[in-house]
């Protein structure tokens, strides 16, 4: 997979026992397995732990500012239609700072992909409570647990409109590598949630042990349940996660239904949008 990384980048700077470089390796196997051409690929992302993803991958990626990598992709997707879009990038990120264009992106169906990694706290800016924290869990903003009730994103996800919708974690390798090749393939705005260690804040704060320990509790709490009502799918501290594909369904994209009208409108003079 060097091919499809910044050498000259590595070593990355994540923590040890963090899942994001598994999360990286999950996306460059997709995107080998789909058979999608690194060079019509364009990764983008937000700031964050996870938002390092970009500046790693050798393939046209952008970094961009807190919240808006979902607006970048956007604008990347309808500049040339032909480019295949994912995002990268944290549940802080993503479900927070970026909530709105998370939920508007989902609304028009945009033909883009997104990796939500969710691992429960603001992790580089010092552990700040998330919107995905679970209730009664410590971060440095919540001394005394969090009361906030989290986002559930699958549902968030699918009640916005989203047409394809998994959630694993990095210890399902397999499994994680299978969904983002099939949400890369999508047509639609496909998220798949990935819930990743974070022994530096959440764990310790916490007091969960090590990385090592937080995988070990994904194996042995994790429940698979292919289909499952995204409604039945919220994460409670400490408790069963349950993982699968949730959501696989058809729904015009955003293009599909914009050339679709103004060709209604337009009829023969309308010329169909191609970037």
């Amino acid at each position: 997979m060097e091919n499809l990384l910044r050498m000259d980048r590595i070593p990355h700077i994540w923590c040890p026992t963090c899942g994001l470089g598994t999360v990286l390796t999950a996306w460059v196997s997709a995107l080998e397995k789909a058979g999608i051409d690194p060079k019509m690929t364009a990764v983008v992302s937000g700031i964050g732990c996870t938002g390092r993803a970009a500046g790693y991958l050798k393939v046209d990626s952008l970094h961009t500012t807190h919240g808006r990598p979902v607006a970048f992709a956007t604008g990347v997707k309808l500049g040339n239609p032909n480019i295949n879009v994912s995002v990268i990038s944290g549940d802080g990120d993503l479900i927070a700072i970026g909530g709105n264009h998370f939920i508007h992106a989902a609304r028009k169906n945009m033909d883009i992909t997104v990796i939500c990694v969710n691992n429960f706290i603001y992790a580089m800016t010092g552990g700040q409570v998330a919107p995905t924290t679970p209730i009664t869990g410590y971060a440095t903003t919540s001394p005394y647990g969090n009361f906030e009730h989290p986002f559930n994103i699958p549902h968030l996800a699918e009640s916005c409109g989203a047409v394809y919708v998994a959630r694993w974690t990095v210890l399902h390798v397999r499994r994680l590598v299978n969904a983002i090749t099939e949400a890369l393939l999508k047509p639609g705005f496909s998220v798949v949630e990935v819930i990743s260690p974070c022994a530096n804040y959440y764990a310790r704060i916490n007091r969960l042990g090590t990385g090592l320990d937080l995988m070990k509790f994904y194996h042995d709490n994790s429940v698979i349940k292919n289909g499952e009502d995204t409604r039945n799918v919220a994460i409670d501290f400490q408790k069963p996660i349950i993982v699968g594909k949730f959501i696989d369904r058809e729904r015009p994209t955003f293009l599909d239904s914009y050339n679709k009208r103004l060709k209604e409108v337009m009829g023969d003079k309308f010329k169909r949008y191609e970037g």
